[in-house]
């Protein structure tokens, strides 16, 4: 294991088209569907960071914003912003985009928490997390942030 790795070594980016096995009777994304997709780029990222296999700990709160209707493609990103000992906290943002125009727009972001795991199956260390560039250390404010303000809406939502 390398003593530390980079936001950026974490980064991933998948697309997927929305296709009708994917969609609800009105034409739009299974929230499933959204959940495991998130799961996979987090999860790719979690491993390329910890160049160990990880397993899903927890995902945070998700709240659907936006609709990805049939046809259009959703762009799942995900990078590492925190560690632990053995695991790695990431953040995941989906996006739709309509292929023919370009156009954009968040349908969702979540925190996820992975372990790692050693050859065995047992938790093991991952390397510390470093932000060697202001853009890295952007990112992780911006995650670091973002996952505190949607605790803190979680919270004051439900009375906890």
């Amino acid at each position: 294991m390398t003593e530390s790795s980079t936001l950026a070594e974490s980064h991933t980016e998948m697309t997927e088209m929305l296709l009708p096995n994917d969609t609800n009777n009105l034409g739009r994304a299974l929230g499933g569907a959204v959940l495991h997709w998130m799961d996979i780029a987090g999860a790719i990222a979690g491993m390329r960071f910890a160049n160990r296999q990880v397993v899903t700990a927890s995902m945070d709160h998700v709240d659907f914003i936006s609709p990805i209707e049939v046809g259009e493609v959703a762009i799942i990103e995900a990078y590492v912003f925190n560690t632990g000992r053995t695991s790695v906290d990431v953040k995941v943002d989906v996006h739709a985009e309509n292929p023919r125009t370009g156009e954009e727009r968040q349908t969702t972001t979540s925190y996820f928490t992975f372990v790692a795991l050693d050859e065995g199956g047992s938790p093991t260390g991952v390397p510390s997390l470093e932000t060697p560039t202001p853009e890295e250390a952007a990112l992780q404010e911006e995650a670091t942030e973002g996952r505190r303000e949607q605790l803190e809406d979680v919270m004051e939502r439900y009375d906890l």
